[in-house]
Formats: structure tokens, sequence, C-alpha cells
């Protein structure tokens, strides 16, 4: 689990727009983040095995 601090930390608008990195929303992890579902690589995978997100299918073949 991440630091509260730096998930209020990274909320805040920084002084400069380069400074600005994502984090998950859900669990605040700054790596491994999905920009098209705005989520990291581990939410992701958990929702996507219960069918929460649309339009995404586990891969099989």
């Amino acid at each position: 689990m991440a630091r509260k601090s730096l998930i209020a930390k990274a909320k805040k608008k920084p002084k400069y727009s380069t400074r600005a990195y994502n984090r998950c929303p859900l669990c605040g992890r700054p790596r491994a983040f999905l920009r098209k579902f705005e989520m990291c690589r581990l939410c992701f995978r958990k929702l996507a095995l219960y069918g929460q997100i649309p339009g995404v299918i586990k891969a099989s073949w």
C-alpha cells in the first residue's frame, strides 16, 4: 500500500507540469500505470478478472 502522504502529494497541482506523475486511484501505486484505463496493472487485472471493466475479456488460445 502506498503512503498516504505521497498519494496526497500526487493529487496536488505541481509547480511545473513536468513534475506531475500518475498514480492508481484505487491503490496509489505509482508504477505500472495503464493510461488507457487509469489504473495500475494489479488493479486492472483484478477488475478484468471479475468482469468489471467493460470491453475487456481474458485472452485464451
